[in-house]
């Protein structure tokens, strides 16, 4: 989602002044407990809409909590925040659910999405193998951003590439989804790949 305005300092009329902002789509996927929700809410500067519920015995059944036993709620729809980049480009960032079951929703919710970040746990690797795929068969760029868990074995970016088989070129980097910076330097490298990507479509569409 791409919007453009114009922002007025409390006028009718619009001054030299005025600048036009634009406001990016960008999703934040990945497996169950891998920290969505805490890196929207890091980098958010405003209080972040969350729908989280508790996690219940009937979701024990469908809901694989090995490695993340202190997990005590789960986003049943999105999470959502806005973070500004620099002065007119601001990323409207929208958490998605990570268990299967709620997946009818990524459809809707990757409607007009510049691009996503794909958190990884290097102890629960496999679980981010669906939104890899969902955002490669879909052709959105994306960034791999591995959160560094305490205690998680350490892994350079080379390794989790090959791990999870990504298309040549696509970024890894690793992060801290509780820090604020370490997060919006995840949504700036994203930022700027998927500008690259979109400038190389437009000149494979030109040639």
């Amino acid at each position: 989602m791409v919007s453009e305005h114009s922002e007025h300092s409390g006028h009718s009329e619009s001054t030299a002044d005025d600048t036009s902002a634009m406001a990016l789509k960008i999703l934040v996927a990945g497996g169950f407990g891998v920290g969505k929700t805490t890196l929207v809410g890091a980098v958010s500067e405003i209080r972040p809409l969350r729908t989280e519920e508790m996690l219940s015995e009937a979701g024990q059944l469908v809901d694989d909590t090995d490695g993340v036993d202190q997990k005590v709620t789960t986003t049943v729809a999105m999470d959502f925040g806005r973070i500004t980049i620099r002065s007119g480009l601001s990323l409207y960032l929208f958490g998605t659910p990570g268990q299967d079951r709620f997946w009818f929703l990524w459809d809707e919710l990757s409607q007009g999405a510049l691009g996503a970040v794909v958190l990884a746990d290097t102890r629960r690797l496999e679980d981010c193998f669906p939104a890899v795929d969902y955002f490669e068969h879909r052709h959105i760029p994306f960034v791999v951003a591995v959160n560094c868990f305490t205690g998680a074995r350490s892994y350079g970016s080379h390794d989790v590439c090959r791990a999870l088989d990504l298309d040549q070129g696509t970024p890894v980097v690793l992060c801290d989804a509780r820090d604020r910076d370490s997060g919006k330097e995840v949504l700036i490298r994203l930022v700027e790949y998927a500008g690259r990507m979109h400038t190389a479509r437009l000149l494979d569409s030109v040639g």
